[in-house]
């Protein structure tokens, strides 16, 4: 009984750690980065290929946050076999999440492409809305509260934006600098996040001598 409830423990802690790591925060920067930069763009590639041209970028982003968890972070954290009920738990996180994400970008492609300037606030509350979802789906089954935090984040910098757009017609909806701050916010605390992680789980030591150190 004693070992279960240590496998137990020892899972959940993995677990936390795993995806408490930073790195997820630096891939949520990343889409808001995207809607910093996309707008100036746009009017040279247009709506569609000012994102499509991030497509490497996703690319490259996701390569390495792949190379630094198995070979930064796993090392120092370890690795479980999740049960069957984590399992369960994330499948319909991932389900519920990938179908929410599609009916974003629905909302996106029909913001970007509508011929009707009244229906942008439907658009954008409708995109505020399904962000919101997300996040608080995420941070929830995940147990990290900041992810809603980033969702907030997120509506908050369309929000201001199209307030400035509106009071001051600033520029591309005033996006490259409501989501450029709102991203580096991100990018502070994911850094922060991840350097604590290395600083708290050093590499174990082989023979009494860290493998830092050889």
């Amino acid at each position: 009984m004693s070992e279960q409830i240590s496998l137990k423990q020892a899972e959940q802690k993995v677990f936390k750690t795993a995806v408490n790591d930073g790195l997820w925060d630096l891939l949520i920067a990343g889409v808001l980065f995207q809607f910093a930069f996309a707008p100036l763009l746009s009017p040279s590639l247009g709506d569609w290929w000012s994102s499509a041209v991030f497509v490497p970028f996703w690319a490259f982003l996701f390569i390495i946050i792949w190379l630094v968890r198995k070979y930064v972070v796993t090392p120092r954290i370890g690795s479980v076999k999740f049960g069957a009920a984590r399992k369960k738990k994330l499948t319909w996180l991932t389900t519920t999440m990938l179908i929410l994400n599609i009916l974003a970008f629905l909302i996106g492609l029909s913001l970007a492409y509508s011929a009707d300037p009244g229906s942008g606030l439907i658009h954008i509350i409708l995109l505020g809305i399904m962000v919101l979802l997300v996040s608080s789906l995420a941070s929830y089954f995940l147990n990290i509260v900041r992810i809603f935090i980033y969702g907030l984040l997120f509506v908050s910098a369309l929000l201001i934006g199209e307030w400035s757009f509106a009071v001051y017609q600033t520029a591309h909806h005033g996006f490259p600098i409501t989501f450029g701050i709102a991203a580096g916010i991100i990018i502070i605390t994911g850094l922060a996040t991840f350097f604590r992680l290395l600083k708290n789980n050093p590499l174990p030591k082989i023979n009494g001598i860290s493998r830092e150190n050889v």
